[in-house]
């Protein structure tokens, strides 16, 4: 099996990279091997550009069996607690469209330009880990202001980040098999990062991953 594991920084899933460099071979450059399983690490860059391009690039040159996104998030919901990891099962761009007038927001696909008003990841979830519907923007919630806006417009997001919906895209696009996983660093409140725990999401993000890739047969 080859599994294609993509973030949008190093730092998130550095734990795992290391336990990788540990008890896998190293077969190239960010490409590990241990028996019949490999898995390429590809670090895009922040954000949705970056991302769509370098899943674009990568996998028209090859189809992984499986791809994972892998990252932190922003929780809308309070019974998301910090610290705790999540699959992302659905995806929806979150700014993509115009501003009215009247300051309200129109996506594209209530303008009648993009079919895709949700996107679904049509593989059944990962067992024993929370699922829950994912909301991709070009630039984070820090105001009370912009933060009501967005959760009257799409009351039903549970987390925010900046890559995910471009990911799910790129894989269907692909017909790959693919999965989001996203620990919580922070609520989406008026910003605050002293209130984000990186270190406790990162560690969480990591330990699972470790976990999902122990548990597939060598």
């Amino acid at each position: 099996m080859h599994i294609l594991l993509v973030s949008a920084t190093p730092f998130e899933i550095a734990p795992l990279q290391s336990w990788l460099s540990n008890r896998f071979q190293s077969k190239a450059e960010n490409v590990y091997q241990k028996d019949s399983l490999t898995v390429t690490i590809q670090v895009t860059g922040v954000g949705m550009t970056a991302t769509a391009f370098q899943l674009g690039w990568l996998l028209a040159r090859e189809k992984p069996d499986w791809v994972i996104n892998a990252g932190i998030a922003g929780a809308y919901q309070e019974d998301l607690p910090i610290g705790s990891v999540v699959q992302v099962t659905e995806e929806r761009f979150g700014d993509l469209g115009v501003e009215e007038a009247d300051g309200s927001f129109t996506d594209v696909t209530e303008m009648g330009l993009w079919p895709h008003g949700v996107l679904l990841n049509p593989h059944p979830p990962l067992p024993s880990m929370p699922v829950c519907k994912g909301l991709t923007v070009n630039k984070v919630h820090g105001s009370q202001q912009s933060i009501a806006q967005i959760l009257s417009k799409y009351p039903d997001a549970q987390v925010e980040s900046m890559e995910g919906a471009a990911f799910f895209y790129s894989c269907l696009a692909a017909g790959v098999p693919f999965a989001e996983i996203r620990s919580v660093s922070n609520r989406v409140e008026p910003r605050n990062r002293e209130a984000w725990n990186l270190p406790l999401a990162i560690q969480q993000l990591n330990q699972l991953l470790i976990e999902v890739l122990e548990a597939i047969p060598q």
